[in-house]
């Protein structure tokens, strides 16, 4: 019995492959394997056949990792001008020469770690953080490794800018400060034209989009095609925080119209001015949308939904979720990252996270996402789905979720966490009557959470959890201060934009986490692609949440924070990939194989290198020939 076990993990050793970082394609795989048969994607439903109805495609089977860039390809000129080439003053004087750019550039060689001191000095000449961002964004265009360098090693002064708060106002002016194109905008007008659209994108080697349809832009609302700034700055941390590559990344706004009368009559407005188109036309242009994905880029390209409205959002998840590779970041990493935090503070309130009582103000797509993870998390420690379901109280614009409610507003998500009880009309009531002890804001609603409501928190708990989620920063429901003032500076605090540090009184300084989506979605994105995942089921994003949780250190709950630093971000990412990679390939959905043996080494080989590479490729000398000389005459 123990010979035939080591048999048969040395014929496993003799599979797997410890160098082997490239994926094999699929039909490499052995169809034998238990774990293979096992996963056969939790999406059944699709057969495992593909979901494009036309047999065609332009990339098959699972590619390998390169950059896609042939040097013999691109002239010299053409580097200056290409952002992923292009180094600035630190082409060395060789590679001037070789190239033929020398003379187009100063005399001066730099090393890209001046470059990036150089970068700190001119973002500081700005006080505007709009102007911060354009200038972060003009780098971008120029210089790809260098931008992502800069914001990787600086990633708590950057984040701010390149994501929120301040790409609302940049989503807001989008307008005005659109200077080159940065991804596809397709409209409705494009309609059973989709694929020649993704055919104009000049990269093939794609395999994460980010895609919009500007309804819901943060706490905004409907911004049209002005809401290209969240795609693109979700994917700018796509490689600055999980080293997913540039060239990979592709951010789409599909334009549809808005029913924003001030981006209507904005003459500086981009988009289609036309009311948003509806029904049956919507839903056959983003039909149309995924199916040309998968045509053009394969099955494995992860489409990323991100700021559709409610309504659509919940619809389209379900609709396309185990067909297509495919996570919605506002309802599933919105859930995860505030999970993770939920998981944190067990470790200060000592309860288990099913001996808690939630109350959330907002039933919109983040605090549906949450209550159902939570729901899932409770489910894990053994409770069961009704009595987890008891524990959650939710408020809407109407009130109180409840049966039978006269004022309606409930949708098929929202029943099921519908109370037995009288309608309450505000959330002050709602809190007085459950006395929770987890108190959750994802509804943009401005000083929601009133020190009224925060006095009773302190009141009925020794160590109230308080998650003012809203972001822009205008739209928290509470700040860190008024939290922890209003609570004898007991609260657990976390937040979705950034809060300053608090002193207490006794003269400790609380440093709020921020609990900010871009610590789940690089990582999952990061892991998903590694493992060539289709289905990204909801035990992944469970996964995240306990793998962030278990990356926060009794020193940062020491300072307040449920959240670790910003610093380490991509730290966060590594750790979340690797629990999705390897609960991937225990649970047979991985695609790619051979499995490696070291799946972080795996991950790492993956990733984007921000350090600059050689300009020339490498000389290397033959042997001498030993056939005769032929003169020519």
């Amino acid at each position: 019995m123990g010979n035939s076990a080591s048999l048969k993990v040395s014929d496993q050793r003799k599979w797997q492959s410890e160098t082997a970082m490239s994926p094999a394609p699929p039909s490499m795989q052995n169809k034998t394997s238990s774990l293979l048969v096992a996963g056969k994607q939790s999406a059944a439903a699709c057969g495992n056949k593909c979901t494009h109805d036309e047999m065609e495609r332009d990339r098959i089977g699972l590619w390998g990792c390169g950059d896609g860039q042939s040097s013999g390809k691109i002239s010299g000129l053409d580097r200056l001008k290409h952002p992923g080439l292009n180094k600035g003053l630190a082409f060395t004087i060789e590679e001037r020469q070789a190239l033929g750019i020398h003379g187009l550039l100063p005399a001066r060689v730099k090393s890209q770690e001046e470059q990036v001191q150089l970068c700190k000095l001119s973002l500081e000449r700005y006080e505007d953080p709009l102007n911060k961002y354009i200038y972060l964004m003009g780098l971008l265009d120029r210089n790809e490794h260098l931008f992502y360098r800069f914001v990787g090693e600086n990633v708590a002064d950057l984040m701010p800018i390149v994501y929120t708060p301040t790409v609302g106002l940049a989503c807001q002016k989008y307008g005005l400060i659109y200077r080159r194109p940065r991804g596809l905008f397709i409209t409705i007008n494009d309609k059973g034209h989709v694929y020649d659209i993704l055919k104009n994108w000049p990269e093939t080697d794609v395999r994460a989009i980010v895609v919009t349809d500007g309804e819901r832009i943060l706490g905004l609302g409907d911004l049209g095609a002005c809401g290209m700034g969240i795609p693109v700055g979700k994917l700018a941390l796509y490689t600055a925080l999980a080293g997913i590559k540039p060239h990979q990344c592709l951010p789409i706004t599909l334009d549809v119209g808005t029913n924003n009368e001030t981006m209507l009559t904005d003459p500086l407005y981009i988009g289609l001015r036309q009311k948003r188109v509806r029904g049956a036309a919507y839903d056959e242009f983003i039909e149309e949308f995924m199916q040309a994905v998968v045509h053009r880029f394969g099955q494995n390209c992860l489409v990323q939904f991100e700021d559709f409205g409610n309504a659509n959002a919940f619809r389209l998840l379900e609709k396309y979720r185990g067909k297509y590779c495919t996570f919605n970041d506002d309802i599933q990493g919105t859930a995860a990252v505030a999970v993770a935090g939920l998981l944190a503070s067990l470790r200060l309130t000592h309860k288990k996270l099913s001996e808690n009582t939630f109350v959330f103000q907002g039933a919109g797509e983040a605090a549906l996402g949450i209550a159902e993870l939570c729901v899932m998390a409770m489910r894990a420690e053994g409770v069961s789905d009704e009595d987890a379901r008891d524990r959650i109280w939710m408020v809407d614009s109407k009130g109180l979720i409840v049966h039978d409610r006269p004022e309606g507003g409930l949708n098929e998500h929202k029943v099921k966490f519908a109370k037995h009880c009288p309608p309450i009309k505000t959330l002050e009531e709602v809190v007085n009557t459950a006395k929770p002890s987890v108190l959750i804001g994802a509804a943009a609603i401005r000083g929601a959470f009133t020190p009224s409501i925060l006095r009773t928190m302190a009141a009925n708990n020794a160590r109230p959890v308080v998650f003012a989620l809203s972001n822009p920063t205008s739209k928290a429901e509470c700040t860190a201060e008024e939290a922890y003032s209003n609570t004898d500076e007991r609260a657990i605090f976390a937040s979705g934009s950034p809060f300053p540090d608090y002193r207490t009184k006794d003269g400790r300084i609380l440093r709020p986490g921020q609990g900010n989506n871009s610590y789940i979605f690089p990582g999952l994105a990061l892991g998903i692609l590694c493992a060539g995942l289709i289905d990204v089921s909801e035990d992944f994003m469970l996964l995240a949440a306990e793998a962030l949780a278990e990356v926060v250190s009794q020193e940062d709950l020491d300072l307040g924070s449920l959240y670790p630093p910003l610093k380490d971000i991509q730290n966060c990412s590594i750790k979340i990939a690797k629990k999705i990679v390897e609960h991937a390939y225990d649970t047979g959905k991985a695609q790619v194989q051979p499995q490696p043996l070291d799946t972080e080494a795996f991950i790492r080989a993956q990733m984007y290198d921000a350090r600059y590479c050689a300009a020339l490729p490498p000389q290397y000398a033959w042997p001498a020939s030993g056939e005769p000389r032929v003169d020519l005459v």
